[in-house]
């Protein structure tokens, strides 16, 4: 069972995917990054200098009450929050990510079709004996006829 396992793990597909995962990973924190670093700030300045990840509505208030200042304050005194904010910020990170990998498949996608492309013919059938004979040839080796020259 040992063997049969290490087979598996060790066969060319997993290994990709394993790569592929950790790669992924990796891209995700750096989508959050630019989403919560890049993108929100200048899209909260606009609208009258908000921070998104401080949009947060109070189910239930904590320990001390209401109105809390930053979505911190409002966890620290242990209320119940909606985090509107939060929510949108993830909502436009994985709208990042689902167009990225779009592009990719997309242009994987693109290359495949390329290589599979029909290539330009290499036989041709001669016209008096219908055989078939390379594209190039100008007599047929079957009949001795005289072609034409392509």
């Amino acid at each position: 069972m040992f063997k049969e396992f290490r087979e598996f793990a060790v066969r060319g597909n997993v290994v990709d995917m394993a790569v592929g995962i950790i790669i992924g990973g990796a891209f995700g924190t750096i989508v959050k990054s630019l989403v919560d670093d890049v993108i929100m700030p200048p899209i909260g300045l606009l609208l009258g200098g908000v921070d998104f990840s401080n949009i947060f509505l109070v189910l239930k208030d904590g320990a001390t009450a209401g109105p809390y200042a930053a979505l911190a304050d409002a966890k620290a005194a242990g209320a119940v929050t909606m985090n509107v904010g939060v929510f949108l910020n993830a909502v436009i990170a994985f709208l990042i990510v689902a167009l990225s990998v779009f592009l990719l498949v997309r242009g994987i996608n693109s290359l495949r079709r390329e290589q599979e492309a029909p290539s330009a013919p290499t036989t041709k059938e001669c016209t008096y004996c219908a055989s078939t004979i390379p594209i190039k040839a100008r007599r047929c080796p079957a009949c001795t006829s005289e072609l034409a020259a392509a």
